[in-house]
């Protein structure tokens, strides 16, 4: 049986993409093989899949220790390595372009966060995102929160154009009109976010 087939009949099975890959890295000994399988199974497209495992097949694949293929699994499967696409439409992809510009205002990220919105943009989990950038602040002194605010109130009021929005998106979208009205009063910050790498390969952003 190819190993893509058996990645399916164990998800078919309930099981996690962090177990089935367990399984298929017990079964072959060839971490590599069978993450590939579980991407192919899972339909991440075949580009996705390469540049994911080229950038954990070092730490994670390489030389894997004795017995550790479930919590191989599991990493591979935090870090979004098992992440399914999502195809957006324009309004999706105006609302991550809108996310993008507000991440750069903030002045800085922590990585956990950078890595947390990267899968909600590849998964298309937008309401996520929006909620987990509604409840940061911008930065002292290297952000800019009245730009990070007013794009925030924009990507709001297209999330919430849906027949029927989460409804956790209207109060974090009138705190951000709250914060953008504050600041449009305060004086500008007294310095500008220096100049950082792009945040993103095309429309999805990159951990």
């Amino acid at each position: 049986m190819r190993l893509s087939t058996l990645a399916r009949h164990l998800f078919d099975a309930g099981s996690t993409p962090a177990e089935v890959y367990a399984a298929l890295a017990r079964r072959t000994r060839d971490p590599l093989r069978a993450a590939r399988a579980v991407c192919g199974a899972l339909g991440v497209p075949s580009a996705d899949t390469r540049l994911r495992l080229d950038d954990c097949f070092d730490a994670l694949l390489a030389d894997p220790r004795p017995n550790s293929e479930a919590d191989t699994g599991e990493l591979l499967e935090a870090l979004g390595v098992f992440d399914i696409p999502k195809e957006h439409d324009a309004r999706e992809l105006a609302i991550i372009d809108l996310f993008v510009t507000a991440i750069d205002a903030l002045g800085g990220i922590r990585a956990g966060h950078r890595h947390g919105l990267a899968r909600w943009f590849t998964t298309g989990n937008l309401t996520a995102a929006y909620l987990s950038l509604a409840a940061t602040n911008p930065r002292p002194g290297t952000g800019d929160p009245t730009h990070y605010w007013t794009t925030l109130v924009t990507a709001g009021e297209l999330l919430t154009t849906t027949p029927t929005p989460d409804p956790r998106l209207k109060p974090a979208l009138t705190h951000c009109r709250t914060q953008a009205a504050t600041h449009r009063k305060s004086p500008p910050p007294t310095s500008c976010a220096a100049a950082r790498p792009p945040l993103r390969d095309g429309h999805v952003l990159r951990p």
